[in-house]
């Protein structure tokens, strides 16, 4: 559990995100207010319950990124969700405990990462051995002629093999031996492909068909013909596969995601408002209805065993330009305790959003054009005047937040990026003037400007 405090929270937030300091503010404490919950004494620890919080604006002012920046930053695992791909319980589609079985599955195989990487050392000496193994005959056996054994030097055989194995070490660790055949008998890991038709994927079922299968029938295998470089890799990774302890691994996994689990709910906007008869917008209400234990605190049954909600941290973003917060069901209301409205970004903001993060959009572009040995450089009235496109053009059409940077940008610099492998004049300077020619007879149209920025 991190121990960062709300403000260096909120300064490493900065780093990546422009503006927005309410939502920072908010999920810092979030996020702080679970390391506290470590602190308490156990009696009140498991009644501390999360104050899950709902970002409100509009699309591309960097909802997601925040909530994505944060687990990141405090190693939790996370999970981001469109709440319009779940259907209620009775209709097809995917149900909402899926959200939870898809956190814990990509935590167990995010911690089973992390175990191989540490024993891959023990591994790779076994792999080695393993190798040697087959490089070498077996011990006892002696050269033979067709008139019967070939009178050798009198040496132990111990000595001789020891001897022998040790030489061929060398020449395999010094890749002298890497382009040697040997036959390796390889597991076919594949599994036959089994169709289930069922109002839930077959990922969603109780029964996890894939090892029941591999357990009832026997593991194939086959033996290939490989260089040795090709084999040692393929040994070691199976070899570190056996080293890991899954059942440490997956109690790890569950225990973190019970105590340090993000779930961030995009679009829970289009479930809200009131229920259609047909059509996409069917039962959103039963949506909301059955994400309420989730939200509230329950136990979801996944194929690695059981995994309580209480603590797991939700938060929802939507733009809400149709609907309110006030249109979700009052009992899923009260579970989103705290609510924050995200800032419309404006020139200023554009300007930071180019410049200042160290993912910066144009950083992007100067190190991609760097690759080709173009040397891209933005003079500031150009940096300027792409944000005041972009302010124009949100203004004029839909407002998308800072993707709009993005098409612009792609519009701006197409000729470059795709002259740039041909080009003689390697220093491509972009200035204010450069930006207007390329972009005017886009903006001077509106219906074109529409469709292509």
């Amino acid at each position: 559990m991190s121990e960062l405090k709300p403000s260096e929270i909120v300064t490493e937030l900065d780093k990546y995100i422009v503006g927005q300091d309410k939502a920072k503010k908010s999920v810092a404490i979030a996020l702080r207010n679970r390391w506290r919950r470590q602190q308490v004494d156990p009696e009140l620890r498991d009644e501390i319950a999360p104050k899950n919080i709902i970002l409100i604006g509009p699309t591309g002012v960097g909802k997601t990124e925040i909530a994505r920046r944060l687990s990141r930053m405090t190693d939790s695992p996370f999970n981001k969700v469109e709440a319009s791909k779940y259907t209620e319980v009775g209709y097809v589609g995917r149900d909402v405990e899926s959200m939870i079985r898809d956190l814990v599955e990509m935590t167990v195989n995010q911690l089973r990462s992390r175990e191989q990487e540490a024993v891959l050392d023990k591994a790779g000496q076994i792999a080695e051995e393993r190798i040697l193994d087959m490089l070498l005959p077996k011990s006892g056996d002696q050269p033979t002629h067709e008139d019967g054994p070939v009178s050798v030097e009198v040496v132990t055989p111990g000595q001789a093999s020891s001897s022998t194995r040790e030489k061929l070490r060398t020449m395999l660790r010094r890749g002298k031996l890497d382009d040697r055949y040997i036959d390796l008998d390889v597991t076919d890991r594949s599994m036959p492909m089994v169709e289930i038709f069922s109002n839930v994927g077959m990922e969603e079922m109780g029964i996890n068909f894939k090892d029941m299968f591999s357990n009832i029938m026997p593991r194939n295998t086959k033996r290939r013909k490989m260089k040795v470089a090709e084999a040692r890799e393929m040994l070691i990774q199976d070899e570190a596969q056996n080293l890991v302890d899954m059942d440490k691994v997956v109690a790890q996994a569950i225990e973190k995601v019970e105590q340090s689990g993000i779930v961030f709910l995009d679009e829970i906007d289009k479930v809200a408002g009131k229920d259609s008869g047909h059509g996409p917008d069917v039962s959103r209400g039963g949506v909301q209805r059955d994400l309420l234990p989730l939200v509230e605190g329950t136990t979801v049954a996944c194929k690695y065993g059981f995994v309580k909600t209480d603590h797991i941290l939700f938060i929802a973003s939507g733009a809400f330009h149709v609907s309110k917060p006030s249109d979700l069901i009052p009992e899923l209301q009260g579970r989103f305790p705290i609510r924050v409205e995200l800032d419309s970004l404006k020139r200023k903001e554009f300007i930071r959003i180019l410049t200042e993060p160290q993912n910066a959009l144009l950083l992007q572009y100067v190190a991609l054009l760097r690759t080709e040995g173009v040397e891209l450089v933005f003079e500031d009235d150009a940096v300027e005047q792409i944000a005041r496109d972009a302010e124009e053009v949100n203004n004029m059409t839909e407002n998308i937040g800072a993707r709009r940077l993005h098409t612009i940008m792609e519009c701006l610099l197409e000729d470059i990026l795709f002259d740039a492998p041909d080009m003689e004049k390697k220093k491509v300077v972009i200035d204010r003037i450069y930006v207007e020619n390329k972009l005017k007879s886009i903006k001077a149209s509106e219906d074109l400007s529409r469709y292509i920025l």
